[in-house]
């Protein structure tokens, strides 16, 4: 939500990172919790299957735990629930501003709920509002701390060219040894701010333990990889480059711009 990293430096940011980060959006909504898995500043994945709008999302038990102990009556409980499923529906369909008007309708009475402030920042997040997309990330953190949704953060911090803060988070990521898909994305974020910094070396040594043959691949790794040959390319290594990108290929011919990166190395 996220959320995203590696930049060519004669590229518009923006456009290369939405390349870059682009289907990994749908991930972030699990039976209406949002998790964010990976992320990217502008990522813009394909948009999710349409539902009507008389039917929100179902919102987490945990959530809605929550809501029914700070919300009035039962009533008002109900109500309050439908419509962060409706502010999570909105985000999933890729309505940000929805979303982050419904969510921010919500604060007034339940200021206490990370779901809330998780899916405004969320929004804010797809928005390019860094600084806002921070503060709300921030406190749901704080509130419900959420390790999958801490890559996400840190490219917020890595938008807004806060370089320390993305390293402190990077540091939080690795000592928790969390699943693999949100170790890739911390790395890749960190990996990233090396290089927005000019410190190519640095980001290949942080991305050096992608792993070239898993058992399995998974977006994820297709991801690592075809970061780990743009860096090299930037780097002055095409035949390292062409190496990852091949393998990108030999999985997905249509992951970002693979192709075109092969053609321009000669491959």
């Amino acid at each position: 939500m996220n959320a995203r990293r590696v930049l060519r430096p004669e590229a518009d940011p923006d456009h290369e990172r939405a390349k870059i980060e682009a289907r990994t959006t749908e991930q972030w909504i699990d039976e209406g919790a949002l998790r964010a898995e990976a992320s990217g500043a502008a990522t813009r994945a394909a948009a999710a299957p349409v539902r009507s709008s008389r039917r929100a999302r179902h919102v987490d038990p945990s959530t809605s735990a929550v809501i029914a102990g700070a919300a009035r009556d039962a009533k008002r409980a109900a109500v309050l629930t439908e419509r962060l499923g409706h502010a999570q529906e909105a985000f999933e369909r890729e309505r940000f501003d929805e979303a982050r008007r419904l969510g921010t309708s919500l604060l007034r009475e339940l200021p206490g709920v990370a779901a809330i402030h998780e899916v405004i920042g969320l929004a804010n997040y797809r928005l390019g509002r860094w600084k806002q997309a921070a503060q709300e990330l921030e406190v749901a953190q704080q509130l419900a701390p959420n390790m999958e949704l801490l890559p996400v953060l840190a490219d917020v911090y890595r938008a807004q060219r806060r370089f320390a803060d993305v390293e402190d988070v990077w540091g939080e990521i690795r000592a928790a040894s969390p699943g693999a898909e949100v170790l890739a994305e911390g790395r890749i974020v960190a990996a990233g701010a090396l290089a927005d910094q000019g410190d190519l070396k640095g980001a290949l040594r942080t991305m050096g333990k992608a792993s070239p043959a898993p058992k399995r691949v998974r977006d994820h790794h297709l991801r690592q990889w075809y970061v780990l040959g743009d860096l090299n390319d930037r780097a002055g290594e095409p035949l390292e480059a062409a190496r990852w990108f091949e393998l990108v290929a030999a999985h997905d011919r249509d992951f970002v711009d693979v192709g075109e990166r092969l053609r321009a190395l000669g491959r």
